[in-house]
């Protein structure tokens, strides 16, 4: 007896033990990701045991949700979380979880928690979700400014609705707005207010923040025409001010000059300080025999080397980075006032911009809400774990730009496979990854934990690496096998698959097609029609 229960004990330990890695390229995540993430505060999180009762008493049968009801739960769930309200995975099911973030809602606008939302909560919570993602510059900005971050679109929705003062703003701005860094976005707050529009409508008037990397360092820097104003207190009557911005490793440097209608020619800047270009000539013109050494610091200071060339290659060296292409198309939609549509007679390349940038601003969402109901794990840790992706599966990352999609889903089946993780995790993992990725601008990871999620039956996910393929972040430009992974994810979401970006945008799937040219390409890949043929029958002989 004694003897069965050591082999007990012993069996139990063994089944709790993580599977042995088959190859020894998986040992370095199982020595960070699993080790890490998997095995602490993550994949355990989801799996721990649990002491399960049976109850003697017969079960009461519930009705069966109908469809519109599980959706309209999947909405609230959805909105809840977006909120900062756990509710869990959006299951259409408004369980204990579910039930306890609804409380904690309802407590945050000083409701009575009760957990159960009365029709006119649940508008509150859905139109606040669907104004927040919409892109609404007014939102966008609220968010931006306010302490409460997204929440503060909620307590403006529910103060619209129910006729309450909307919380007013705080007096200094501590977030920029989309695509501007906080020193330009202050900027902009102060030359409204001492003009006519608000900062939204300059924002949207074209010109007036300009974009160019004016120092040479690789970076975006920023131009604002203050003439856009209307205002006698930027302009005079012939030249208006610029406030010119420059990176810096500190931040953006800011350098007031006054200036005609500039644009980047107009100025010449060397590390944090800028001068107009045409007072740079004058001063060396009007001093042609002038000696070197009598130069004033100005002048020696212009004629250091500054080859040209380079700073134009500067932007080609920038543009490979995710994070700063999203901002400035976030910057310009929000500038329209929303996204490109087809019905508007919109330009497909900026739609399809606007729906890849969507898509990451929603996986790096997602990760920060799991983040969140994880206590003890923060994002840099889940970062620094989550950085042996790239490295782990870099052939085949590699694959993509230069194999077919069979080719390169198999090898990524047979990598999964050799990771000793269950599909829950793997799953969890490149979730949490794939967050990680994009929110470090590091692709690799972002690419090996997309094409993980395609691999563990997530095919929505497959819209990410079309986007890639497409536009050539992380991978070489490869049109042509973009378009089977769009057609991948697209298929799937015409299928009934639940969507994993922007499910409650309308019709995404449709603005999907025709902003990645899909319906254009299948257009003329059709087969052309058989022209219609008489029947021919001989003469008659004529006798």
């Amino acid at each position: 007896m004694f003897t069965n229960r050591i082999v007990a004990a012993a069996t139990a330990i063994t089944l709790c033990l993580p599977a042995p890695m088959a190859l020894a390229g998986a040992d370095d995540i199982a020595g960070g990701i699993i080790g890490g993430i998997i095995g602490g505060a993550i994949a355990n999180h989801a799996q721990r045991p649990r002491t399960v009762y049976r109850s003697t008493t017969p079960r009461r049968l519930t009705p069966t949700m109908s469809s519109a009801q599980r959706q309209q739960n999947r909405e609230v769930q959805t909105a809840l979380n977006y909120f900062g309200f756990d509710a869990g995975g959006a299951d259409g099911v408004l369980g204990a979880r579910s039930r306890g973030a609804i409380s904690a809602m309802q407590a945050f606008l000083t409701l009575p928690a009760d957990g159960t939302l009365t029709d006119f909560e649940r508008n509150v919570l859905t139109a606040a979700h669907t104004r927040a993602i919409s892109g609404n510059p007014d939102t966008l900005r609220l968010i931006s400014t306010s302490p409460l971050g997204a929440r503060a679109a909620l307590k403006a929705q529910y103060a619209l609705m129910t006729g309450g003062p909307v919380e007013a703003e705080p007096r200094e701005r501590m977030v920029g707005y989309p695509g501007l860094p906080l020193e330009v976005s202050r900027a902009v707050d102060e030359i409204a207010a001492s003009s006519d529009p608000s900062p939204e409508q300059l924002l949207q008037r074209a010109g007036f923040v300009q974009l160019a990397d004016l120092n040479g360092d690789g970076n975006n820097d920023f131009i604002l025409d203050t003439s856009y104003s209307g205002s006698s207190f930027w302009c005079s009557a012939q030249q208006c001010k610029a406030l010119v911005f420059v990176s810096t490793p500190s931040g953006y440097a800011r350098n007031d000059l006054l200036a005609h209608s500039p644009t980047p020619a107009s100025f010449e800047c060397y590390g944090d300080g800028c001068r107009l270009a045409d007072e740079a000539t004058t001063i060396l013109a009007a001093k042609p025999d002038a000696p070197a050494v009598q130069e004033p610091p100005e002048t020696t200071l212009a004629a250091a080397p500054a080859p040209a060339l380079p700073s134009f290659a500067a932007p080609v060296a920038a543009a490979n980075s995710l994070a700063s292409h999203c901002g400035k198309v976030n910057l310009l939609t929000a500038q329209r006032g929303g996204f490109v549509l087809a019905s508007d007679g919109g330009d497909a390349p900026v739609a399809r911009a606007e729906q890849f940038c969507l898509a990451r601003n929603f996986a790096v969402d997602t990760g920060e809400q799991m983040v969140a109901a994880m206590p003890g794990t923060t994002m840099e840790m889940v970062q620094a774990q989550c950085g042996s992706f790239g490295p782990a599966m870099s052939s085949q990352i590699a694959a993509l730009s230069s194999k077919p999609q069979a080719n390169v889903m198999e090898a990524v089946d047979a990598f999964a496979a050799t990771t000793g993780m269950t599909s829950d995790q793997l799953r969890t993992t490149a979730t949490l990854c794939l967050s990680a990725g994009y929110a470090s601008d590091n692709m690799g990871v972002a690419l090996g934990s997309a094409l993980l999620l395609v691999s563990m039956g997530s095919a929505p996910h497959a819209e990410l690496l079309g986007h890639h393929l497409q536009d050539g972040f992380g991978t070489a430009t490869r049109s042509d096998l973009a378009r089977d992974w769009y057609g991948t994810a697209i298929d799937a979401l015409t299928g009934g698959a639940e969507p994993v970006f922007a499910p409650n945008q309308p019709n995404r799937t449709e603005l999907l097609v025709w902003a990645a040219g899909l319906a254009e390409t299948d257009a003329a890949e059709a087969p052309a029609p058989i022209p219609a043929t008489l029947p021919a029958f001989p003469a008659p002989v004529q006798e």
